[in-house]
């Protein structure tokens, strides 16, 4: 199956984002939860390989801890599925750093989108990292409704 890659214009991202807000706060919530539930893992294994009676003394709990971690990760991949059919790319499952693919100028871009942000502001070139990163107020790219030429007659 291939599959066809969807382009948003800014008003379109922006369209979106009241969803995407939601899922993207669960994202960053489980996979903090996630991460701090492995280290505590790794620490309670850890500790477990000293002694003998250690093995009995944390077995339920690494094993009720291991099935925790197993049922959030297949949930965090729920979440990060339902962003992709939205045909929206998650970057950043820690801070929650989303991209919308976007066109301009015939060139692929992205629309790009962080917690804490209202609205979508700044841009990248496809191939640029979170750094690089513009401000689609400052000039850098024309917005989708204002390329058209026209002068609002």
């Amino acid at each position: 199956m291939g599959d066809t890659k969807q382009y948003f214009t800014l008003e379109e991202a922006n369209q979106r984002l009241p969803l995407v807000k939601r899922i993207v706060r669960d994202i960053v919530a489980l996979y903090k939860d996630v991460h701090e539930r492995r280290r505590r893992l790794e620490e309670i294994k850890f500790r477990q390989t000293g002694s003998e009676d250690g093995a009995s003394i944390y077995r339920d709990e690494v094993g009720e801890i291991e099935k925790e971690v197993k049922q959030d990760v297949a949930r965090l991949d729920e979440f990060i599925a339902e962003l992709k059919l939205l045909g929206v790319q998650l970057k950043d499952p820690a801070i929650g750093v989303v991209d919308f693919p976007s066109m301009q100028d015939g060139r692929e871009v992205c629309l790009c989108w962080q917690p804490g942000e209202e609205e979508i502001g700044f841009w990248r070139e496809a191939d640029a990292g979170f750094a690089g990163r513009q401000s689609l107020f400052e000039g850098s790219i024309a917005a989708p409704d204002d390329s058209n030429g026209s002068n609002g007659e």
